[in-house]
Order: structure tokens, then sequence, then C-alpha cells
């Protein structure tokens, strides 16, 4: 006898006693129902999440993933490169350029020495200001007898070695006086050998509120230079007559700076016409 489905069933041998062994059974087969659906079901969920995991991965890569054709597209372009680099390249010349004109040269020798040679050329203005001392100017000549220019042995000497002209000025401070004799000769060489052998001086030249000084035996202060084709000498002491010693320092003062205005003058004759011959401007 039977009770339905799931239900006891009864044994042949007494119809009230259960089958044990066939309730066994159908318990059995239940749990091996069961046991597959919960497999089913998990592998079915499985399945469900592995689909979305991979539909997200091809979203991903369809909307900004670097290696889709989709960025790829909105990417600026790279800059175009030229592909001809055989454009012309500066160059620089392997030719020094010539060096500037030596000064020196312009007056060193006639032939580049074409500037004017006048008093003014050499002694220009009405005074000469060294440092705090300023010298009057006071009378000025230009000749071309160089011997009578000078005392002593001085004349014969400028003669012998070419001597073409000489200009003097004299300058007076503080009643000490100073007399520039400049004399022009062709040539450097010249000029060199007439300042070596100097002997005797400039005579000195009185005027223009400066009276004569250095005459008459009196003791004066003489010096002999030369520089490119000029040699210039000076000759300094007291208005007053009174002899030079060595220990009259403001008569050395005086020659000394005459001198060495004499010496600017006949360089910046040289770096006048030096400049003019390379096209430069001049000071």
């Amino acid at each position: 006898m039977s009770f339905g489905q799931g239900g006891p069933s009864w044994g042949p041998g007494d119809s009230r006693t259960p089958d044990w062994a066939a309730l066994a059974d159908e318990s059995a087969a239940r749990s091996r129902r069961r046991k597959w659906l919960l497999i089913g079901g998990g592998a079915l969920a499985t399945a469900a999440v592995a689909a979305i995991v991979a539909t997200a991965v091809v979203t991903a890569n369809d909307t900004g993933s670097p290696g889709s054709d989709k960025n790829a597209s909105d990417l600026p372009a790279p800059a175009d490169l030229p592909s001809d680099t055989s454009q012309p390249q500066p160059s620089f010349s392997s030719v020094a350029p010539p060096p500037p004109p030596d000064p020196k040269d312009y007056i060193s020798d006639a032939r580049k020495d074409k500037a004017p040679i006048t008093v003014d050329a050499f002694f220009p203005g009405k005074k000469v200001t060294m440092g705090d001392r300023v010298h009057a100017k006071g009378a000025t000549n230009r000749t071309n007898s160089c011997a009578a220019t000078t005392q002593g042995a001085l004349g014969s000497i400028l003669t012998s070695n070419g001597c073409d002209q000489v200009i003097r000025a004299t300058y007076s401070s503080g009643g000490v006086a100073v007399t520039v004799g400049l004399a022009v000769f062709g040539t450097e060489a010249e000029a060199k050998k007439a300042a070596q052998q100097a002997s005797g001086g400039i005579a000195s030249l009185n005027g223009a509120g400066v009276p004569t000084f250095c005459r008459a035996g009196a003791v004066c202060r003489r010096t002999a230079n030369s520089y490119g084709r000029y040699a210039y000498f000076t000759v300094s002491g007291y208005t007053n007559g009174k002899n030079v010693t060595t220990a009259d320092k403001d008569v050395y003062a005086v020659g000394d700076d005459l001198t060495e205005f004499t010496f600017r003058q006949i360089r910046h004759r040289g770096e006048v016409q030096a400049s003019a011959a390379a096209g430069l401007p001049t000071a």
C-alpha cells in the first residue's frame, strides 16, 4: 500500500510495517537532486558574473583604453619633421681680419705723415693743464732754419741729421718758464739719432708776457727726446735769472709737464691718421 509520492511505503510482509530500505533510497535520491540543483545554480551564477565582467572590459576598451582606435583618432598628430636637411648652414670665414694700423707708423715716416705741420697742430690753445698745474702759453715760432733755434752744438747736429723745420712754444707758471723745440725729420731713425747726439740745447723763446730767461750763462735744465720722426727738446728755468739746481723741483715739474704734453701731441697725431686710414671715428 502506498500513501503517494514522498510518503512511507509498506512492505509486502506486513501491511502496517514501513519498508525502511525503500525509504532510505528515496531520501538519498532527494538529496542528490538538491545537490545537483545547488551546483547548477552556482554554475549559472558564475557564468553570469563572468559575462558581466567581460562586458565591462569590452566597454572599457571601446571608450578609453590607450590601444583603442577611438583614442588613437583623438590624439593630436605628431609635428611634421622636415625631410630636407640640406638647408644652407651659417659659414664663417677662416681668414683673420687685418690688424688695426699702428699709429706710430704714421708719424715715423714723412711719406705717411701727411697731416699739416703747424704751431697749433702741436701746441693748441692758450694754456696747458697737467694735473693741478696750469701753464700759460707765451710766444711761439716756426722756422725752416733749424740751427737758428739752438744754442751750442745742437744746431749742427740737427742739420747733419736732416732737420726740416723747428717749432717752438714757451709756457710759464709761477716764475718758471720752459721752451719746447719740436724738430721735424724725414724718418724715425734721423730723429732718434739727433736726440741721442744732442749737445747744447734749444734756445729759449721770450715774448707774449714771458721775459728773457736761460740766457747769458744762466744754468737751466735741458732735455732731449724723440718719438717717430720728431725730436723734441726743452729748456726750463727761472724768469728772474736764478740758476737751477737739482733741488728745484718746481722747475723740473714744469719741464716734465711740457715734455709729457709734447709726447702726447705727437702720439695723438699718429692716432688720428691711423684711425682715418682704417675708416674709424677719431676722438
